[in-house]
């Protein structure tokens, strides 16, 4: 009867999780074997990745937005909606990749798709 080797390290859903908490971990498990091998977890990172990049893109062009007299106004209703909608929908992706599902969201989904092979 052969011997179970034990598994060491993250599993795959854990480690899909953790790919949200910053783009840093995304990047790390893009980068370290054996995460690097699961197209799961590559798109996850990739997903947290890009999420993170429209989230500073947004923000910047809140920044802008926020410097404009009158519009700044705007930027004052604007901001904090923005931010309670990304905290949500970040919070979403990661309890559902902690649990093993994985949701496409709108036009960095199917890019995280291509860039993981998946």
């Amino acid at each position: 009867m052969p011997e179970e080797i034990p598994q060491t390290g993250l599993s795959d859903d854990a480690a899909c999780g953790l790919a949200y908490l910053t783009f840093i971990p995304a990047i790390i498990f893009l980068v370290v074997p054996p995460y690097n091998q699961s197209a799961k977890v590559r798109f996850h990172s990739w997903q947290s990745i890009f999420l993170a990049a429209v989230w500073f893109a947004i923000w910047i062009v809140l920044m802008f937005v926020g410097a404009i007299p009158f519009l700044n106004l705007l930027d004052v209703i604007l901001f904090p909606l923005l931010g309670l909608g990304f905290l949500i929908l970040w919070l979403v992706v990661m309890v559902n990749a902690f649990n093993g599902k994985r949701i496409n969201l709108p036009i960095i989904g199917p890019l995280a798709a291509k860039q993981a092979g998946a």
